[in-house]
């Protein structure tokens, strides 16, 4: 009796963290994301009807990948046959097969990069690009995107449904474009990389914090497209910033899941070996660029700060708060501004900084958005302002969907763990 709850939360889990790479691998096998999303839930189906009957299999993953798979070459398979019937009659129609990939020397044998590129197309808007992406590569619901951009949930699943239909009539190449086609699509597939990385590093809901799939599977893409892309300052830049962010993971957490802020954290957990691969991704930003820094640039030098600090009283928060301040000239945003708006508490006091995030308290995008009234709460505590400060922090806890923040933010309401600096702030160990 108990085996059939095992193999359900199994299937579950398994298939929230092997769906991207099971659409990605079948989509390149039907050229057809909308068709490769339904087998990919056909194997899921299958699963459900075998596993708690026969037991989890030893590699889940691999299991839902070649049953995803055997159905798509049946398919394909039909389709050729039907084909070759028509044509029997006196009838054609193309070829349906998978067409042999182009022998490039820049191409990539990657096919999440495809799918990344795939969703990231111009026929798309910039917002069914990230929904559609978020989807298929970040195995997220259509609530928790919407969650995520502070939309209306029909709207995302309406977005994903005719991003999924205009890519099938518009017959949009599952592929890594070359030339002109790929510097066009460069910027949303940076942008969709560091979302899928954000989700991970911060799970906008759910049981817990991190989701390192998704952390890895973002930081082997902008690895990938690094390789791919040597002369573009902000491709380094972004892998730069991934790389110190997870060099972070393993001090994030407690043993029994319990986030850890940052000024709390051991950091000789922190990996130094990714501290140095971002050290080095950033050195490649900086000498490749011909201007000013970029976004991801700038967002992965205030990250660096972080990680040249050997502990949190070392932590140079002038330079991050300046880093911030060029970072809203170039890419002036609410969210820039509650981030520039932390480093400012810190590098001049909590009072200069309650002035700028009382400004932001108007902002349509942050009205439902739990770091405002945590960030709120934190400059208020550290003023002694303690009731104000309780009632952000609920408020807060009110507007997360991820169980261990709201936990962590009900007990600082409850007063019953000390204030601190710089606690559940987006600028600490969140980007927000």
């Amino acid at each position: 009796m108990e085996a059939q709850p095992t193999a359900a939360h199994a299937i579950e889990t398994v298939f929230r963290l092997e769906s991207p790479r099971v659409v990605a691998g079948v989509a390149r096998i039907v050229r057809d994301i909308g068709i490769a999303e339904e087998l990919a839930q056909d194997a899921l189906v299958a699963a459900l009807e075998r596993w708690p009957r026969d037991g989890v299999p030893d590699n889940p993953g691999a299991w839902l990948m070649a049953t995803a798979r055997h159905r798509a070459v049946d398919l394909v398979r039909r389709r050729e046959t039907y084909a070759r019937k028509l044509a029997e009659i006196g009838r054609s129609l193309p070829d349906t097969a998978p067409p042999p990939e182009p022998a490039d020397p820049d191409d990539i044998d990657d096919d999440l990069l495809r799918l990344v590129f795939t969703t990231c197309h111009p026929v798309l808007s910039a917002e069914a690009r990230i929904a559609l992406t978020l989807r298929l590569l970040g195995g997220l619901s259509t609530a928790e995107i919407a969650r995520a951009h502070l939309v209306p949930e029909p709207t995302v699943a309406q977005r994903i449904v005719r991003a999924k239909r205009t890519l099938a009539t518009r017959d949009v190449a599952f592929e890594v474009p070359y030339g002109p086609d790929r510097e066009a699509r460069l910027g949303s597939v940076l942008d969709v990389i560091y979302l899928i990385f954000n989700e991970g590093y911060a799970a906008t809901a759910g049981d817990d914090l991190l989701r390192p799939g998704l952390c890895e599977d973002a930081l082997r893409l902008a690895r990938l497209l690094s390789g791919l892309m040597p002369k573009e300052p902000e491709v380094h830049g972004l892998t730069a910033l991934l790389e110190f962010q997870a060099s972070r993971t393993a001090a994030r957490t407690a043993p029994d899941g319990t986030p850890v802020l940052l000024k709390d954290q051991n950091r000789r957990r922190w990996n130094r070996m990714l501290i140095a691969r971002g050290i080095r991704a950033l050195a490649r930003a900086d000498a490749c660029a011909t201007g000013a820094p970029g976004p991801y640039a700038l967002q992965a030098a205030i990250a660096a700060c972080h990680a040249h600090a050997y502990s949190y009283a070392e932590t140079d928060w002038r330079t991050i708060a300046t880093l911030y301040a060029l970072l809203a000239a170039r890419s002036p945003s609410p969210v820039v501004e509650l981030n520039r708006a932390v480093a400012v508490s810190m590098a001049e006091g909590p009072a200069e900084a309650l002035v700028l995030v009382d400004a932001l308290a108007a902002e349509p995008v942050l009205r439902e958005y739990h770091l405002l009234p945590s960030v709120r709460a934190d400059l208020l505590s550290r003023l002694g302002r303690t009731a104000e400060a309780r009632a952000e922090f609920e408020r807060a806890a009110s507007l997360t969907r991820n169980e261990r923040e709201r936990a962590l933010l009900l007990r600082r309401a409850a007063g019953t763990r000390p204030g601190g600096h710089g606690e559940i702030t987006p600028s600490d160990d969140q980007q927000a």
